[in-house]
């Protein structure tokens, strides 16, 4: 997989930086309308949270907020994309889910933005999405490769149980 070369204008980022300074203070609303949207479009993508869903929306705004602060250093945001996306594989994430979270995130940010979520926000917010989706995507298929069959098994079979735990309650 190779990284998608993005144009990150100076006024796709201003975009951004400004459109998310209007959802930022509504942090868990808008994180509860994401994952509300997210668990709507595949609803079996809410066995990947294992944690509390307001807990993991604090994350996904923190996750925001450093990504929006750090386009402008791209060393610094590619090497924790990497992370998460290695992160993401022994949580079961697969490639395809990308493509469902992107439309979740463009969907909850129009909601939340209304009539500021212009065509011009929605394609920076694409672009930028899509430099995230992207280098996550790259580390994640390193990081699959690395997986021992072992060690793919375990993750499959600590899958396994949380789903059957769930199942149980």
């Amino acid at each position: 997989m190779t990284q998608a070369k993005i144009d990150l204008t100076a006024r796709r980022i201003q975009l951004v930086r400004e459109s998310f300074g209007r959802v930022e203070p509504k942090g868990s609303i808008a994180s509860l309308v994401f994952y509300q949207r997210l668990f709507t479009i595949d609803p079996s993508l809410r066995s990947l949270f294992r944690h509390d869903i307001e807990e993991q929306g604090v994350k996904l705004m923190q996750a925001l907020k450093f990504a929006v602060a750090t386009l402008e250093q791209p060393r610094e945001l590619q090497s924790v994309l990497e992370a998460l996306g290695r992160r993401h594989v022994y949580y079961g994430v697969k490639e395809c889910h990308y493509d469902t979270v992107g439309t979740a995130l463009l969907d909850a940010l129009e909601d939340l933005l209304g009539p500021a979520f212009t065509p011009e926000v929605k394609e920076a917010w694409r672009a930028i999405y899509t430099l995230v989706a992207e280098a996550m995507k790259c580390a994640a298929a390193k990081a699959g490769e690395g997986m021992s069959g072992t060690a793919a098994a375990v993750t499959e079979l600590a899958n396994d149980d949380t789903r059957a735990a769930r199942d149980a309650e």
